[in-house]
């Protein structure tokens, strides 16, 4: 019997690669995100488990209203939503607008969805699986702060939800082709570069990353609660 199964940030990249995973095993799939027309197209592609839910997940009304959308009984929570503040500026303000951006879109996308439907939380089973970044062990100003957030929010999460069977990990990609993260910037030479970073010798896609979250998901996986698990093919130590 099929799961229900939660995505954020559901429409492109990791979030589609993890959506169409999940939907590929038979699991009934809910992609969120702030894009209808992205999301749409995205569950059109990967067929009638998958149901697309506009949201903006840093709105506290909008993710209340949202949860009327919402299985009752959630089996996997992805909270993959988000992105990187890229306005550009000097003075105080602008450096508020990009720490301020950061946190809000790689935070509360995750915690605020994350609270709002804990009851909902399979127990004995249930799992929260959030995505976070090489970012937030390497550095990386605003961006890597906000990643690095999440971490001690999941070693706090997965001690609330142990006790009800529920786990909560990370996994923390490094340089992934194929999103919208990088824009235009991941070129040739910029994959040349990166790939050397590793120790496997290239960069990564969507899939490796979506094969992680699966696993994390997975009732093989129902001893690892409040873990980091990084998928960079090593470039973390071969910096």
């Amino acid at each position: 019997m099929g799961r229900n199964v939660v995505v954020t940030g559901g429409g492109t990249g990791i979030g589609l690669a993890v959506a169409r995973r999940f939907a590929e095993h038979g699991d009934d799939v809910t992609i969120v995100g702030r894009r209808r027309e992205v999301l749409v197209e995205a569950a059109t592609a990967l067929g009638a488990r998958v149901r697309p839910i506009a949201c903006d997940l840093t709105d506290p009304d909008a993710v209340e209203s949202l949860l009327g959308d919402l299985p009752s009984r959630i089996d996997v929570l992805v909270n993959n939503a988000g992105s990187r503040e890229i306005g550009i500026g000097a003075g105080a303000h602008a450096v508020l607008a990009r720490w301020r951006g950061d946190f809000e879109r790689n935070v509360l996308t995750a915690v605020l969805l994350t609270e709002c439907v804990r009851d909902r939380l399979a127990p004995g089973g249930g799992r929260v699986v959030t995505i976070s970044s090489i970012a937030a062990l390497r550095g990386a100003g605003s961006y890597g702060a906000s990643k690095a957030a999440l971490h001690a929010w999941n070693h706090f999460l997965a001690a609330q939800l142990g006790p009800s069977g529920i786990t909560a990990n990370i996994v923390a990609p490094g340089t992934i082709a194929g999103t919208e993260f990088f824009g235009g910037r991941l070129d040739e030479a910029e994959t040349v570069r990166r790939s050397g970073r590793t120790l496997v010798g290239r960069i990564g896609v969507p899939d490796d990353v979506a094969s992680a979250v699966h696993y994390l998901a997975s009732p093989e996986a129902g001893y690892v609660t409040g873990e980091i698990l990084n998928v960079n093919g090593g470039e973390l130590l071969g910096r």
